[in-house]
């Protein structure tokens, strides 16, 4: 049974849950999570929400393993980054003067 909190203001809080992952699936959702700059528990979240509306829709009702989803665009643009050679500089940094004021 979620628990709900109240906030310092008064108003109710979401609903809250506990679940005990084992440890690689913990390390898995940590890794995951960081992939796309998320929390552990908002990416748990999402995970959740997408697993409900995918079970909802299709008659499936047997657990399958997650088909592979598309990179995101922070992925996407990561992987074009890292693949891109570096360059160098042109010349030696240009001094900035600095002017006192009058």
């Amino acid at each position: 049974m979620p628990t709900r909190q109240n906030s310092s203001s008064g108003k109710p809080k979401s609903p809250r849950i506990q679940v005990v992952l084992p440890e690689d699936l913990c390390l898995r959702l940590a890794a995951l999570a960081d992939g796309e700059s998320r929390t552990v528990s908002n990416m748990a979240k999402v995970l959740i929400q997408q697993g409900v509306q995918r079970y909802e829709q299709g008659g499936d009702r047997q657990v399958a393993p997650p088909a592979k989803e598309p990179q995101s665009s922070t992925e996407q643009l990561r992987s074009a980054l890292e693949s891109k050679q570096t360059r160098r500089l042109r010349g030696a940094p240009r001094r900035v003067r600095l002017q006192r004021p009058d």
